[in-house]
């Protein structure tokens, strides 16, 4: 015998999210003999470990959203969400592929950083550290002071889909304030705050973190392709900051740990995707705007909202 159940997030979303987890009657209860129900929910499998192994790894530098992305993806195909543990591997694969790539200016970075500790020499990769570390401030206070804001909100994938157009809305105003007259070089403490509170910004899901950061730059006036670069080196020390927190939560969550094989592929496919976005993407912003990323979430927002009302009514 089996009953089903509609779980929503709230009523005023109810035919929004609409999951269906499966309760499965059984003997032995609460010692009293009557029959018990546990969830049993659909396994992740290799080739939706693949899909959204690449959608993290893509869209985590591309400025359309990786959060977004990885809500909306299931909800639009009907697939299970994937669960904590996996989410966890992607992001590690995620880390792995940004690290690998800028590991010559991290080198750089903390060598320059020991030596003006030691001898007060600031260098400009001195300069560009200090400028990194003050611009992860905004979202890790933020995002340790309303964390549980931001948990809640993360259930509803309305919220993704309407903050999709403000990324949208965010790129296509700072390409058309924007001038491109400044490189990293440049940058001064206002520029590293301004750019970090847009990264705050970002912890909404919808809200491009990468979008978010390079639109920031661009109203600074800077180059696309150095706004970029800046955007990602930032990024960095945050999304590693990330792993432990998401992984005492997976501990204290007690969440079921998927199948190895499912979470080897989804971090592979995570971490090649997110390099070769990486490289592909600075060279696409020398000589291109990000008016393409603009108009596609807004075309994804606009269709988040039509599915949205054609499963309300």
């Amino acid at each position: 015998m089996r009953a089903t159940r509609r779980k929503h997030w709230q009523n005023s979303t109810r035919a929004w999210y609409p999951k269906e987890e499966t309760w499965v009657r059984h003997s032995g209860g609460a010692g009293n003999g009557a029959p018990s129900y546990v969830v049993r929910q659909m396994a992740l499998t290799i080739f939706q470990a693949a899909v959204l192994g690449l959608v993290q790894g893509a869209t985590e530098f591309i400025p359309v959203s990786s959060s977004g992305h990885l809500l909306l993806i299931p909800w639009l195909l009907g697939w299970e969400p994937p669960g904590l543990a996996f989410t966890i591997v992607v992001h590690l694969g995620t880390v792995l592929g940004v690290v690998l790539f800028f590991w010559k200016d991290w080198v750089a970075m903390i060598r320059a950083g020991i030596r003006w500790l030691q001898t007060g020499e600031v260098s400009g990769d001195a300069k560009l550290l200090g400028l990194i570390l003050l611009g992860i401030i905004p979202a890790a206070v933020i995002g340790g002071l309303f964390r549980t804001f931001f948990e809640t909100v993360f259930k509803r994938p309305i919220v993704a889909v309407l903050m999709l157009l403000v990324t949208a809305l965010l790129l296509f105003l700072s390409e058309r304030l924007g001038k491109l007259k400044r490189a990293v070089d440049d940058m001064t403490w206002r520029d590293s705050l301004f750019i970090g509170f847009a990264q705050a910004l970002a912890i909404l899901p919808g809200i491009s973190r990468s979008g978010s950061t390079i639109a920031a730059a661009r109203l600074r006036d800077m180059k696309r392709d150095d706004a970029a670069r800046y955007s990602f080196l930032l990024s960095t020390p945050l999304i590693i900051g990330i792993g432990p927190v998401e992984i005492a939560a997976l501990i204290q969550d007690g969440s079921k740990v998927p199948d190895v094989g499912v979470l080897v592929v989804g971090f592979l496919v995570a971490f090649v995707s997110a390099y070769l976005i990486i490289r592909w993407l600075l060279r696409f912003l020398r000589m291109r705007s990000t008016n393409v990323f603009a108009w596609y979430c807004a075309a994804a927002s606009l269709l988040g909202l039509v599915v949205f009302v054609m499963r309300a009514a």
